[in-house]
Order: structure tokens, then C-alpha cells, then sequence
């Protein structure tokens, strides 16, 4: 009766519930209106599909998101293979990540075109004064419905909040999220660690390894294609977390080992990455134009997504399976709920930033009773904030 009761955790391994054309509508608009970063792509994606659509329930979209963050790549781009892969089959894989990657890719590369021909950005200060107040605000509404499914006792109450406070204090992301899952795990399953104790010393070693990871160099390298696709390529596959940390490594490689950039030409390449929807990890198409024209803009996006294609479609088979063992099970749940508190501590500090005057509070104080009292379309909101933040910057100039 227990095997029975198991059985339906791995259905969605073998899934083709849906289409791949409306994964690909879907993701192709997330792709377009999804500002705001990995946290609030992760927030827009729940929104959509588990409690607009009911693609997938809440505990799945939790598994498969704790699943997004044990690989490195980006994850919110990961986690959209994964809904993709889960709604549709393979066809849904490939729709999903591809979809939700162009329409970022097109727009960083037309800001390169730009950048290159005329030495510097388009600003978008007016578009985002008025779009970070909204982001935060549907972070905390898919916070607080995920919070629920995922707070399942004091255990991992405490192992959230005790990620908040130390991302907020500056420990490492990665440390945070694998530290959670392995402290679940082992006080879960209390009664049977004294056998397997010697396990964690060598646990820590192998992620303190993986978090030490570094190319270094110092010669300059003559450009050519055949090194910039394999750069992006390690990058895809050796890179965890946010922009942010892909920014130390795009340094060390390219400034540093290749000579290829500048410090400032990294710095406007993560900032274009910022300031446009969908992947941050589009910073790649920006740097291949750069180096390589169209070409190089093509190999770089190619090359830093292609690992989580793969490790996705490696991955994704045996989510249900870690679900039904005791011990991934609680590895799992700490890794779902340390993922929750990243994500809540990079709400206090986008909330911190996007909230600054009177306009934007009154902005955050709208869309929280909108998203709250109703379930109007995340899109729309991110429209109304835009439009708002640029009627607001042209009334405060003139």
C-alpha cells in the first residue's frame, strides 16, 4: 500500500501533460516582461503556473526549484527547463529554456550594437524606478505561498530564518543553500547518523572545493571563437547563483587570463544584464558581441545554456526519486526552504533599494493590495509600474 502511495511523486518524470506551443507562449512573455532578476522570475513563474494555471502543484514547483538550485547555471532559467520539461515532455524542455532565453538575447544584443557603435547604454533609470517597487512586491506574494507549503514544522521554520540572517550578514549563497539541505538531513535522520558521521567531513571538503573553483592567468590570448564558445561553455557548467557571482568569474577570465575586456566593459555587461528581462546570464550575449560581433554574441549564449539543457534533462528523472528517500527527502526540504530564505533576504535588499521616496512606496503599497486582493496578471503589473515610473521621472524634470 506504502509503494502504491509513492508511486504517483515520480509521474512527473515521465510527463507530457500540455503542449509545447503554450510552454513556448508562455515563456517567450515571462521571457519579455521578466525584470527584476532570478528571484523575481522565480516569483512570476509560480504565479503563472501553479496558481494561474495549475500546471503544477505547489510542492512540485518547490522540488523542482530546489532541484534548479543543485546544479550550477542560472537557476531560474533551470527552473523554467524544469516546468517546461515537467508540463510537455521534451519538446517543453527545449520550448521553455529557449523562449524564456531570446527575447532577453535580442534586447541585449541590440543594446550592444549600441554600446559598440556609439561607446556607451541606453539608461533605463525612469523604466526601473517605477518597475523595482512592483518586482518586490510579487516576490513576497510567491514567497508567502511557497512559505506554506514549504514551512512544514519548527525545523525548517528555524533552517529559513536561519538563512535570511546569514545571507544578510554576507556568508556565501551556495554555502547557505547546501549547508541548509545537509542540516536538515542530518537532524532528520538523527538516529541513523552515528554510523555515517565520517561522511560529512568529506561532504564539506568536496563543496568547499566546488565553491573554491578558479581559472586563473595572466597572459593576454589572441582572440579567437573556438576559445570564446569553451569559456562560456565552463562558465555554464562550473557557475552557481546570480549575476553576481558569474561577474568575479567573467573578470578573472576575461580581463585577467584572456585580456580580452576591460574592467568597465565587464561592469556595463552585468549592468546590461540587470537592467533587461529574463537571464542575467544574457551578459554573455553582450560580451560576445563585443570580442566577436554576431557571431561571438551567438557562441557566447549558446555556450553559457547549453549546460543546463543537459544538466536539467540528466536531473530531472530522479527529482521524484529523491522525494521517496528519507534521507534526499530532508535534504530536499532544507534546500527548498534555504532557497525561500535567499530568496527573502534578496527581498529586503531589492526593497531597500527600489523603495526610496514617496512615489515608490505609494507604487509597493498598490501592487501589494492588488496582488493580494485579486489574482491580476503579474505582466500587467509590471507594465502599470513601468508606466509609472516614466510619467513620473518626465513630470519631476520638466
Amino acid at each position: 500500500m506504502s509503494k502504491d502511495a509513492a508511486e504517483p511523486v515520480v509521474e512527473p518524470a515521465q510527463s507530457s501533460k500540455g503542449s509545447a506551443g503554450e510552454v513556448a507562449k508562455l515563456f517567450l512573455k515571462l521571457g519579455t516582461i521578466a525584470f527584476g532578476g532570478p528571484a523575481a522570475h522565480i516569483a512570476m513563474m509560480h504565479n503563472e503556473m501553479a496558481r494561474r494555471r495549475h500546471w503544477v502543484s505547489e510542492e512540485r514547483f518547490l522540488d523542482l526549484l530546489g532541484a534548479a538550485n543543485l546544479i550550477p547555471g542560472p537557476s531560474s532559467t533551470e527552473l523554467a527547463i524544469y516546468l517546461g520539461y515537467d508540463h510537455a515532455g521534451w519538446k517543453g524542455l527545449i520550448s521553455a529554456g529557449v523562449c524564456f532565453i531570446l527575447p532577453a538575447m535580442l534586447m541585449v544584443l541590440a543594446i550592444a550594437w549600441a554600446y559598440v557603435n556609439y561607446g556607451t547604454t541606453p539608461q533605463a533609470t525612469s523604466l526601473l524606478y517605477g518597475i523595482k517597487p512592483v518586482i518586490v512586491v510579487i516576490i513576497i506574494q510567491a514567497l508567502w505561498g511557497l512559505f506554506k507549503t514549504a514551512a512544514k514544522g519548527p525545523l525548517l521554520i528555524g533552517a529559513g530564518a536561519l538563512v535570511i540572517g546569514l545571507y544578510l550578514l554576507d556568508f556565501n549563497p551556495i554555502a547557505l543553500l547546501f549547508g541548509s539541505g545537509l542540516l536538515v538531513m542530518l537532524i532528520k535522520n538523527a538516529p541513523r547518523l552515528r554510523a555515517r558521521q565520517q561522511n560529512t567531513g568529506a561532504n564539506a571538503a568536496l563543496l568547499s572545493t566546488l565553491g573554491a573553483t578558479s581559472f586563473a592567468g595572466t597572459a593576454s590570448v589572441p582572440f579567437n571563437m573556438s576559445t570564446l564558445f569553451l569559456t562560456f561553455l565552463k562558465l555554464g557548467s562550473v557557475v552557481f547563483g546570480s549575476g553576481y557571482v558569474l561577474l568575479a568569474f567573467l573578470r578573472n577570465d576575461f580581463v585577467q587570463r584572456l585580456g580580452w575586456l576591460t574592467d568597465r566593459q565587464i561592469l556595463d555587461a552585468v549592468a546590461v544584464g540587470q537592467f533587461t528581462p529574463g537571464p542575467v546570464f544574457t551578459t554573455a550575449t553582450f560580451i560576445g558581441y563585443i570580442v566577436g560581433g554576431l557571431s561571438g554574441a551567438v557562441l557566447a549564449t549558446v555556450g553559457i545554456f547549453l549546460p543546463s539543457f543537459i544538466l536539467v534533462a540528466i536531473v530531472f528523472p530522479v527529482v521524484g526519486i529523491l522525494r521517496r528517500s528519507r534521507w534526499t527527502s530532508g535534504f530536499l526540504d532544507g534546500v527548498n526552504v534555504g532557497a525561500l530564505g535567499l530568496i527573502a533576504g534578496v527581498s529586503w535588499q531589492l526593497g531597500c533599494a527600489a523603495v526610496i521616496d514617496w512615489v515608490t512606496a505609494l507604487l509597493a503599497l498598490i501592487s501589494c493590495v492588488l496582488v493580494f486582493a485579486s489574482k491580476i496578471n503579474s505582466a500587467w503589473l509590471v507594465l502599470g509600474g513601468a508606466a509609472a515610473g516614466l510619467i513620473t521621472k518626465h513630470l519631476f524634470a520638466t
